[in-house]
């Protein structure tokens, strides 16, 4: 089997190089300290090291694809994306389920806004609905999440926590799913209505938006639950 070379300048491959090295060693490190934490942290622990084995999945793929032919449909990042974005949001449920006990109901609401949040968005940037009933529906989903996230029972929740460790690992994901996925809407706007831009940049921001918003998340709720853990001893 060949093995093709990185091009100095592919800057692209390198950043689907990056993030594949970075989601392996997360979810290696996250698995680990399921071993860590107390029995309460082990779900969302889970299921954040199951967010990054598959990212790492997608990544590996799509950084041979894009070597191969120097393009990057778009199916690539919304499949993984319809898998990891309502993991995330799941996560978090699930961490703020540990400090106090959250509805059945809010759990089905949040997950059928996050998947219907990436979707409809594929649906919109592959012509296969309306862009702009895409780029709405999206943003609308999105915006109920946060407000579940920031003013719902799970903020309300939060703010009543005395836990110091816990509110700084809910503090930098709500920061994370706020001003970070803030990019996927932005870039859906640029490519859908401002004609584009090239698919090499394109997938460098994604890459690097990725980082954040996949591995700093995951490692934020590992951060919180050792810590917590640790305390509780």
């Amino acid at each position: 089997m060949s093995i093709k070379l990185l091009g100095a300048t592919d800057v692209a491959s390198g950043t689907f190089s990056l993030l594949l090295l970075l989601t392996l060693a997360s979810a290696v490190l996250i698995f680990l300290g399921t071993g860590w934490v107390t029995r309460k942290w082990k779900l969302p622990l889970t299921m954040a090291g199951l967010v990054m084995v598959v990212s790492a999945l997608n990544y590996f793929e799509a950084n041979q694809v894009w070597q191969a032919n120097q393009q990057m449909p778009p199916i690539y990042r919304y499949v993984v994306w319809l898998v990891t974005m309502p993991l995330q949001v799941m996560v978090m449920y699930f961490f703020v389920n540990t400090m106090a006990s959250l509805s059945t109901w809010l759990f089905w609401r949040l997950l059928v806004a996050s998947v219907v949040m990436v979707l409809v968005r594929y649906l919109g940037e592959t012509n296969l609905m309306y862009p702009s009933f895409g780029f709405l529906i999206g943003l609308a989903c999105w915006l109920y999440v946060l407000g579940e996230v920031f003013f719902g029972r799970m903020g309300e929740v939060s703010a009543k926590s005395s836990n110091i460790s816990v509110q700084r690992g809910y503090f930098w994901m709500r920061l994370i799913v706020s001003i970070g996925w803030a990019i996927y809407p932005l870039t859906y706007f640029v490519v859908a209505f401002s004609g584009g831009v090239a698919e090499g940049k394109l997938n460098i921001v994604y890459n690097l938006a990725d980082i954040v918003n996949q591995v700093a998340f995951c490692l934020a709720v590992l951060s919180a639950s050792v810590r917590d853990s640790g305390n509780s001893r």
